[in-house]
């Protein structure tokens, strides 16, 4: 099971078939020579990569913002979205979106829950997130292993 936090910093939370949940981010930020694809490229290659390392991603769950405070943020989304579910569809791996506020309702118990208390919350499940981005990976996974993935 993996979950994702989409953005030039990804974070990401993964649990392995034997239960263990290791989680990080990863920047895929372009350097200055980079071409406009190239964020997308090396997001197919991490994803294909951990798929290889991990063994196979059984499901995959991911932030779903309806929202994003800058144009940029939200044409990065967009396209960090369009390639996971591409990604996902040539694999037959299912994926499903998780609105924020259901994420940050589950950690928190406030659906506008700031990043301090998402990574308070990351905390207090005994995870020791580096920011907010992996915090949240920690609780969209969280989210979907206590409601198996909405269905409850």
């Amino acid at each position: 099971m993996l979950a994702l936090d989409l953005g030039t910093t990804t974070g990401w939370a993964l649990r392995a078939h034997d239960g263990l949940i290791t989680s990080g981010t990863v920047s895929f930020r372009p350097s200055r020579y980079d071409g406009g694809g190239m964020r997308y490229l090396r997001f197919t290659n991490w994803l294909t990569e951990l798929d290889q390392l991990s063994g196979p991603i059984g499901a995959i769950w991911y932030e779903e913002v309806r929202r994003h405070a800058g144009t940029d943020a939200a044409h990065v989304y967009g396209g960090l979205m369009a390639v996971l579910t591409a990604w996902a569809e040539l694999r037959g791996v299912p994926y499903q979106g998780v609105p924020v506020g259901t994420i940050k309702r589950h950690a928190t118990g406030s659906g506008n829950a700031g990043k301090a208390a998402m990574i308070s919350a990351a905390r207090a499940r005994g995870f020791n997130p580096t920011d907010d981005n992996e915090a949240d990976a920690l609780a969209i996974l969280c989210w979907a292993l206590d409601t198996r993935g909405g269905v409850r």
